[in-house]
């Protein structure tokens, strides 16, 4: 028998610059049990960085999860898994992280270091950032800060180790800035739509998001996904498969266009979309699910204000009702709504040389 299905929402609000518009957005998603929301980033338009945002948002909201987009192009990878164990931190156990890059030769601009690069040197880096970010979030060993005032004791120097990383045009010595974060590893999300991202999402991904119009086409991609992540070593039950969706709410009252809702998801530029009611749309998840071909969806609202006020109190409210989506959350942290096991630290183990064989 399945389990539960997964599911997830985008929080973007286009030209929203009040982080109370985003916190109520989240805690509505949050009120349907929604696993996690996501927001996204880019160099290439303006807007409030996504990180910040959602920094904004964990002391808002107290059990869904968090995920913003940030790009590995042109950030320091330090700087990276650093900000994202913050969020993690902040959320009390409830971050993520969509890996991204930036492809456009405007954001390479904005920065004046180098031009933008192939679609396939973007992606082997980010590869390289997302594998560095793990070592640094476990360069802390749990239990290394002891914070002993008594003593004047921070923290166990044995138990903080060097990194040593060289990749593509950078290299890490660590250890990271910020200790092991709550989840140990912050929930890594990659859209998996790009060939190129593939890869990276079978080697690194907790959550990969797919874009696919037809059951059979889901099926197809969760299955070479799962495919590449077993060759790749890892347990291919690691990893949950989201559909992303764009919804589009607006006619729910109305019989569902030819092609859409009950007819399933219509093919455009920007991704499947759905358009119809909360009704037909929870009808499309449970026969997804059912079949076998998604472990959940990831919605991105057409009009976000109306939409995932209707996907809440319509969609997710049929699903709980017929027992396929959750009526309360289990755990606090984002590893555990998705099922996902804490991943144990490899250097606590390992004999790796730390940075001080004294305690600070």
């Amino acid at each position: 028998m399945r389990g539960l299905v997964h599911l997830a929402a985008a929080l973007d609000l286009p030209g929203e610059f009040d982080g109370g518009a985003f916190a109520a957005l989240a805690r509505l998603a949050e009120g349907g049990g929604l696993d996690f929301v996501t927001l996204d980033d880019s160099f290439a338009r303006p807007g409030p960085d996504a990180l910040g945002v959602l920094c904004r948002v964990a002391p808002a909201t107290r059990r869904i999860g968090l995920v913003p987009t940030v790009t590995t192009t042109h950030t320091e990878p330090l700087w990276v898994q650093a900000a994202v164990a913050t969020l993690d931190w902040v959320g009390r156990g409830r971050a993520g992280w969509r890996i991204d890059v930036s492809v456009t030769e405007d954001e390479a601009r904005l920065f004046g270091r180098r031009h933008t690069a192939p679609a396939d040197a973007l992606w082997r880096k980010a590869d390289e950032v997302a594998d560095v970010a793990a070592r640094l979030w476990d360069s802390w060993e749990d239990g290394a800060e002891i914070r002993d005032e008594a003593t004047g004791r921070f923290l166990d120097g044995d138990r903080v180790h060097r990194v040593d990383f060289t990749g593509t045009g950078f290299s890490v010595q660590g250890p990271s800035t910020v200790p092991r974060p709550p989840q140990g590893h912050p929930v890594r999300v990659v859209d998996a739509t790009d060939a190129h991202a593939c890869a990276v999402a079978a080697r690194h991904a907790d959550v990969a998001l797919v874009r696919a119009a037809s059951p059979a086409q889901a099926a197809g991609v969760r299955d070479r996904l799962r495919e590449q992540a077993r060759a790749f070593g890892r347990d291919p039950d690691a990893l949950r498969v989201l559909v992303s969706l764009l919804v589009d709410l607006g006619d729910g009252e109305h019989a569902a266009e030819p092609g859409h809702g009950g007819g399933g998801p219509r093919p455009t530029v920007h991704g499947p979309l759905y358009r119809g009611g909360p009704v037909d749309l929870a009808e499309l998840v449970a026969s997804w699910h059912t079949e076998g071909v998604t472990d959940g969806f990831h919605f991105v609202p057409v009009e976000p204000r109306r939409d995932l006020e209707r996907l809440v109190n319509g969609t997710v409210a049929l699903l709980q009702h017929r027992g396929l989506f959750r009526t309360f959350y289990p755990g606090s942290t984002l590893r555990e709504h998705l099922g996902l096991a804490r991943p144990a630290g490899r250097y606590a183990a390992s004999g790796a040389p730390a940075v001080s064989r004294r305690a600070s």
